[in-house]
C-alpha cells in the first residue's frame, strides 16, 4: 500500500478485484464493469477550517490536498469507510453497529496480559482444560468444538445517541434500518453458526480463504437477524442493548472451530504465537497455541462496518 500525491490535479487511480481479472482474461467480451465502492479512510475532517483567513474557497483546502491511498489488489485489505448516498437531508445521526457486553453470554475476554475480544477453543482438550480452571472467568470464551455453552456474539444496530432515546414509541427509520449483513472471516480457522448452532451457508470463499456469508432477516430458516425493542411504557431497557438510541435490529453468532485447528498444530506454528492462562488452585499456568483474526460484520444498507477480535486457542 502506498499513498499518491494529490496537492495538484486530481488523479483517479483503479484496479480489478480478483474476480474482475478473472473475468477480463476471458477475453469474450462479457467483461463489464457494474460495481465498484469509493472510502475516505485516509481523510481527516478535522482538518476543516472554517476560520481559514483566506475565505471559504480554503476552509478544506488541506482536505483536498491530503495524499489519497493508492489503489491495491489484496481483497482482503477491504475499505472501512464506504462512501454512502442518502437522499434525504433531515438526518442528524446515522446508525452504527456496536458490540454487545451488556448480557452475561455476549461478554468479552479479558484478563491482565488481555482484554476485549473473544477466545475460541479449538478441541476438547481445550475446552476441558479451561472448565476445569477454577481461576479462568469463561465469559468470552466460545467453545467451537462444542458450541452448546450459550456464548456467543452479538451486534446491536441503530442510533448510538442519548438525545433521540430509546422511548417505546421510538424506532429507526425503515431506510436506517439493517436487514442484511455480510460476515468475513477466514475459512481455515472456523465456521459460522447461530446461536441456536445452525450452520450458515458460505456464498463464496476468496483467494485467500476468506469465507464471506450473506446473512438476511427472515429470508431463511436459519434466522441470525432479529428486530430489537426499545424501552416499554415504563422505560425498563428490555432489549438490553447496548445502544443509547432507537434501535434497528441485532445480529447474533457462534463460531465453529475447524477440523484443521482441531486436529493439527500445523496453522498454530505457521501463523499464530502462544499464550498462558492460569489454571488455578496454587497450579501453575497452562500454555496455549494462538491464532489471532477478526471477523468482519459489514451492514448492506448503511455500509457501516465492525470488526470483532477473535482468537483461537489450543492446549499444547
Amino acid at each position: 500500500m502506498a499513498f499518491l500525491d494529490n496537492s495538484g490535479d486530481i488523479i483517479l487511480d483503479a484496479v480489478l478485484t480478483d474476480t474482475g481479472r478473472l473475468r477480463l482474461a476471458r477475453g469474450d467480451g462479457s467483461f463489464r464493469i457494474a460495481k465498484f465502492a469509493l472510502g475516505d479512510d485516509e481523510i481527516d475532517y478535522g482538518k476543516y477550517n472554517a476560520n481559514n483567513p483566506s475565505g471559504s474557497a480554503y476552509y478544506d483546502l488541506d482536505i483536498l490536498k491530503t495524499p489519497v491511498f493508492e489503489a491495491f489488489t489484496n481483497n482482503a485489505s477491504n475499505m472501512q469507510s464506504k462512501l454512502i448516498s442518502i437522499a434525504r437531508t433531515n438526518l442528524l445521526y446515522l446508525p452504527v453497529v456496536k458490540k454487545n457486553t451488556r448480557e452475561d453470554s455476549t461478554q468479552m475476554y479479558s484478563d491482565s496480559n488481555v482484554s476485549d475480544l473473544f477466545l475460541v477453543t479449538v478441541d476438547d482438550d481445550t475446552t476441558t482444560a479451561v472448565q476445569n480452571s477454577t481461576a479462568i472467568n469463561t465469559a468470552g470464551i466460545l467453545f467451537g468444538n462444542n458450541t452448546t455453552n450459550g456464548n456467543h456474539i452479538r451486534l446491536d444496530q441503530g442510533l448510538d445517541n442519548s438525545s433521540e432515546g430509546p422511548s417505546a414509541a421510538s424506532t429507526i427509520d425503515a431506510d436506517l434500518k439493517e436487514t442484511q449483513y455480510i460476515v468475513e472471516m477466514d475459512n481455515r480457522f472456523g465456521s459460522l453458526l447461530s446461536k441456536t448452532d445452525e450452520q450458515a451457508d458460505i456464498s463464496f470463499v476468496d483467494d485467500d480463504s476468506i469465507a464471506s456469508y450473506f446473512l438476511s432477516q427472515g429470508v431463511v430458516s436459519v434466522n441470525f437477524i432479529d428486530n430489537m425493542q426499545n424501552n416499554d411504557t415504563n422505560g425498563n431497557n428490555v432489549a438490553n442493548s447496548s445502544l443509547s438510541g432507537p434501535r434497528g435490529t441485532k445480529v447474533t453468532v457462534k463460531l465453529k472451530s475447524s477440523i484443521d485447528l482441531s486436529s493439527t498444530t500445523f496453522l498454530f506454528s505457521k501463523l499464530g504465537s502462544t499464550m498462558t492462562l492460569p489454571t488455578g488452585a496454587g497450579g501453575s499456568d497452562e500454555t496455549y497455541l494462538t491464532i489471532d483474526t477478526v471477523l468482519k460484520v459489514t451492514g448492506a444498507t448503511t455500509g457501516y462496518k465492525i470488526d470483532v477480535p477473535v482468537r483461537y486457542i489450543k492446549k499444547q
